[in-house]
């Protein structure tokens, strides 16, 4: 129970803002077998967000996929730090140099003040890439994990 029940947890994005989150999320999904997770935090406890977004990953359980193709988008807020993490299969097929590329233009993105926009972008390229290496079977696919976005403190 916390010490301050009534103290109201810092609010990121706009009530619309969230839900185009959520959208692109789904919008995403509907085109692979892959998942994707958003995690948003004010600050990053680790020098490397890297490593905070390794963390994430594991505590959201997204190593337990069954093509091991889940992406992790991490965004601490306040610190304007940025990660996206992705497990081996998927890794596997785009290689490191396009998980830079996606956070440089997560940090053009928060550079104009747009974080939503950063993160919509982020989530309907790595949508893309999920949609070649693992496409959407009707047969056997299933959300593994929830769309929502998750935030931390």
């Amino acid at each position: 129970m916390s010490l301050f029940p009534f103290a109201k947890k810092k609010e990121f994005f706009s009530p619309s803002e969230k839900e185009q989150i959520v959208a692109s999320i789904r919008q995403a999904e509907l085109q692979t077998s892959g998942e994707i997770r958003v995690y948003t935090e004010s600050r990053c406890r680790f020098v490397d967000p890297l490593e905070r977004a390794a963390e994430v990953f594991l505590s959201l359980k997204m190593d337990a996929t069954k093509d091991h193709n889940g992406v992790l988008v991490y965004v601490a807020m306040k610190d304007k730090q940025f990660a996206v993490l992705a497990d081996a299969g998927i890794h596997q097929k785009v290689g490191q140099a396009f998980w830079n590329q996606e956070v440089e233009m997560m940090k053009t993105h928060f550079a104009s003040q747009q974080p939503a926009k950063a993160i919509t972008a982020v989530v309907a390229d790595i949508g893309l890439a999920l949609k070649t290496h693992f496409p959407y079977d009707s047969a056997t696919d299933k959300n593994e994990l929830p769309d929502d976005i998750v935030f931390g403190k």
